[in-house]
């Protein structure tokens, strides 16, 4: 399980309401990543407000987009992008969530689309995004191919988490889906980033 000296984060969406982000940075939070959007039209409500929240209490913020693996993979690259925005040099790298199937788009396979999200992503944001999954949704559904991507891994109740044959190691690992955090009302996904060393995670930002 995660050590208190690691460098914690959290995730959070819609779900967690109104965050008082000053308390969450008080509480040891270094970073976070928000849910900002959802396929190919759905805007997470919270989001705006989370991204500004973040970067005003000066917590290491992130934006995720939850992959829906019957849809268009341009149209929510695109939707994703419209929505967040320029990154600047110290946010974190955009992230595809991708851990539920329900169909394929266009006669393609899920990992031929998850790769055209990747790119078109890359292209317009000028940053390598990170792959969120658990390890028995990737090995059962995507596959190999996708190594030179950082890994965030989810997986629970373990003292490390398992690393899909892709990769040889993770970046962050989501450990928790019932956290409690001051500043957040009810639970909250709870994560580590790989290095105890803040300094290794804003280096690591640098190179994605």
């Amino acid at each position: 399980m995660s050590s208190p000296n690691d460098i914690q984060g959290i995730d959070v969406s819609h779900y967690q309401g109104t965050i008082d982000w000053t308390t969450v940075k008080a509480a040891g939070i270094a970073f976070a990543y928000a849910k900002a959007t959802d396929g190919n039209t759905y805007l997470d409500p919270m989001f705006q407000t989370n991204w500004s929240g973040m970067q005003a209490a000066g917590v290491l913020r992130g934006a995720y987009h939850f992959y829906e693996t019957h849809d268009d993979p341009v149209t929510q690259a695109n939707w994703f992008v419209a929505n967040v925005g320029a990154l600047g040099a110290g946010d974190l790298p955009p992230v595809v969530d991708i851990e539920s199937y329900n169909g394929d788009y266009g006669g393609n396979s899920v990992a031929a689309n998850l790769q055209i999200w990747l790119d078109t992503v890359e292209t317009a944001l000028g940053r390598r995004p990170m792959i969120y999954t658990n390890p028995s949704f990737w090995q059962q559904t995507v596959g190999a191919g996708f190594s030179g991507y950082p890994l965030w891994i989810a997986e629970y109740g373990v003292s490390a988490p398992t690393v899909p044959t892709d990769w040889s190691r993770w970046n962050l690992w989501q450990y928790s889906q019932s956290g409690s955090v001051d500043g957040v009302d009810g639970s909250v996904d709870l994560d580590v980033f790989a290095a105890p060393d803040l300094g290794e995670l804003l280096r690591w930002m640098l190179t994605r």
